[in-house]
């Protein structure tokens, strides 16, 4: 089986991708990983064959471009179009010389699924978020005012897909692009039981569980409590992080904190509190009593499978519908605001409630039970066949 797999420049959307790669190739299948130069390493490591994406004019790499296609449908339905176009060629002439039997492409990298509407194959999306349709997108929290932004950029959104039409995509609308159906082959990463509304979707979407990376570097639990603080690798919330400093340096817990690009420098730190830029999440997971997180759908998977209970801080509509979710099974609380008594009193409810535990472990267990990489390998036989 040859494969064409696409993927945006994400670490999140990348990252649990590998390990299913990996196993397609020691099974034999070739994988073509459509990715950009700064994920070469670990998509070589897997055995794929790692075609490269950048030098395309592919606007979608700016980080402040990134930032703004969450918040701005024209633009984000511009820069989709014009990443498809730059891509065109590159991508008509790969696929004339590979001859995939399928494509696999995240669910957001939309140019994956137009190259297999154009070329007439066989397309699975892999969903590293939730799966969303028409319920259980209303998770995402839009306003009134998002949806009449929408409606009055549709004349704007429908010129982009006149340009899409002009160059051989069968396209009739945004929602071809945006949306999948209970037709659409999907994978999802995550369980059924994490899935809001997982019974709306049909059998050809496979829930296999989050990808878990192992453990390389262990660290030592120093205290009785350890409370782990990681706001991905772009906050700059340096209010934040001194916030959580000055009130959790004054308890006998230990304190981990992984701070990303913040380069903020702290003096004379509370002998309980450890600042890394990076951790080895897995191995803190392994040993932390509470998780502070953004509530990114990789965080939130790999700590709830540790039975981690969590405190909640969503950045963006994505990670709110992760938040959300989390609530509702009761495996973690909200953040209210950034405030020293917030962020001490909700670290206290989580570690002495014994029902957020209680909870986690139960989400743990459905992660634990999903038919993972084998069943996803075995589903993309099926269809390739």
């Amino acid at each position: 089986m040859k494969i064409a797999w696409f993927c945006i420049p994400a670490h999140g959307h990348t990252n649990p991708t590998l390990e299913l790669v990996s196993a397609l190739t020691k099974s034999g299948h070739q994988v073509f990983y459509f990715s950009f130069e700064m994920f070469r390493e670990k998509i070589e490591q897997t055995s794929a064959v790692f075609i490269g994406c950048d030098g395309y004019d592919f606007e979608m790499e700016d980080k402040e471009n990134a930032d703004r296609v969450g918040k701005d449908k024209v633009f984000a339905t511009e820069l989709l179009v014009s990443a498809t176009l730059a891509l065109d060629e590159m991508t008509t002439k790969m696929v004339s010389e590979i001859k995939p039997d399928i494509v696999v492409s995240d669910s957001v990298a939309f140019w994956g699924k137009l190259v297999a509407m154009k070329h007439h194959l066989p397309y699975v999306s892999s969903t590293t978020t939730f799966a969303f349709n028409r319920y259980s997108s209303k998770y995402m929290s839009e306003s009134v005012w998002d949806i009449a932004k929408m409606l009055i950029a549709m004349p704007k959104i429908n010129r982009q897909i006149a340009r899409l039409r002009e160059r051989g995509y069968p396209v009739k609308g945004i929602l071809d692009i945006v949306q999948n159906d209970n037709e659409t082959n999907t994978i999802v990463y995550t369980s059924k039981y994490f899935q809001p509304c997982a019974d709306s979707f049909s059998d050809r979407y496979h829930f296999i569980g989050p990808s878990i990376r192992p453990i390389h570097h262990s660290y030592d639990k120093t205290a009785e409590k350890t409370v782990y603080i990681s706001m991905g690798t772009v906050n700059q919330d340096r209010e934040f992080y001194r916030n959580c400093i000055s009130v959790l340096g004054r308890t006998d817990w230990q304190i981990i904190i992984s701070m990303g690009t913040n380069n903020e420098q702290f003096d004379h730190l509370p002998s309980n509190i450890q600042i890394y830029e990076s951790v080895d999440q897995m191995a803190v997971l392994s040993i932390a009593d509470v998780f502070m997180t953004h509530c990114g759908m990789n965080s939130v998977s790999e700590g709830l499978y540790f039975e981690v209970p969590l405190i909640l801080f969503p950045q963006t509509p994505e990670q709110g519908a992760v938040a959300r979710r989390t609530v509702e099974l009761g495996a973690g609380i909200p953040l209210k605001s950034i405030s020293e008594d917030d962020i001490l009193n909700t670290v206290k409810t989580v570690l002495f409630d014994s029902v957020y535990k209680e909870n986690a472990r139960k989400v743990s267990a459905s992660f634990r039970s999903c038919g993972g990489i084998p069943e996803a390998a075995a589903f993309l036989e099926q269809i390739a066949r």
